[in-house]
């Protein structure tokens, strides 16, 4: 097996987990409690957080040696822009992760088909368990301006703790507190369009909403939801990059 071939494996199965145990907590949040999809009971938005957090921790465990565990096609393509990452591997990345994400998202669905049909047997309000949308749908530019800026804050932060010029943590560390940042986007950061902040993350499991019947899903329905989950993070990760860059990294001294 090639190198390549190898990473996209693992960018395919980190970015999977991700989505099992990021998608598996909105699930046992929406559909396990007052019976009414949409309503968040269980914990609500502080497990969904929380959980994702630790999602993302695990998923970098999973995919770090091989890849440093980009798991978001945000990362991949700032790391083209400011760290000599592969052009040629942007692309591929993106898929694999796109894909590991269809997946996660498919088996939590399959898992918790029977509760699906209980509480939506017509599929017309959960699709939200799998992938974001804007809390005003009439102005697409506040969910665009808040995954902008989550995303931007992701990557200034992947960049701090990663960069051994600076503080940065242990290699097992890392991944903990990469996890940690993505908690506190969530609780600062979450509310006008789910925080993505990762193309792969929404994109992916708004494939499976499709495939599986979902309406009101956000690609197939009129109502355009599905790009402001795509544009903001890429646009966002590039801002984030900038600033650590010609922000911080510029004056760290050389090791």
């Amino acid at each position: 097996m090639n190198k390549l071939s190898a990473e996209l494996i693992a960018e395919f199965l980190g970015t999977m987990v991700l989505l099992m145990f990021g998608n598996g907590v909105v699930a046992m949040v929406v559909l396990f409690g007052s019976g009414t999809p949409g309503e968040l009971v269980n914990g609500g938005f502080t497990n969904i957080t929380l959980a994702w957090g630790l999602a993302v921790t695990m998923g970098i465990y999973v995919a770090g040696r091989i890849t440093g565990a980009h798991l978001n096609p945000a990362v991949t393509l700032t790391l083209a822009v400011f760290r000599d990452f592969p052009w040629s591997k942007v692309v591929p990345y993106a898929i694999a992760q796109i894909g590991g994400a269809f997946l996660g998202a498919a088996i939590v669905f399959w898992n918790y088909y029977p509760q699906f049909m209980k509480t939506d047997p017509n599929l017309e309000r959960t699709a939200g368990v799998f992938t974001t949308f804007p809390a005003f749908p009439g102005l697409p530019v506040a969910g665009l301006l808040d995954q902008t800026i989550g995303t931007a804050l992701l990557l200034l932060l992947i960049f701090a703790i990663t960069d051994e010029r600076n503080q940065a943590p242990g290699s097992n560390l890392a991944p903990i507190m990469i996890g940690l940042v993505v908690v506190v986007i969530g609780m600062s950061f979450g509310g006008l369009h789910g925080y993505a902040i990762n193309p792969a993350r929404d994109f992916g499991p708004r494939l499976l909403t499709v495939a599986a019947g979902f309406q009101n899903n956000g690609l197939t329905d009129g109502s355009g939801a599905f790009w402001v989950p795509i544009a903001g993070p890429l646009l966002g990760g590039i801002i984030g990059g900038a600033v650590y860059d010609f922000g911080i990294r510029r004056f760290l001294p050389s090791k």
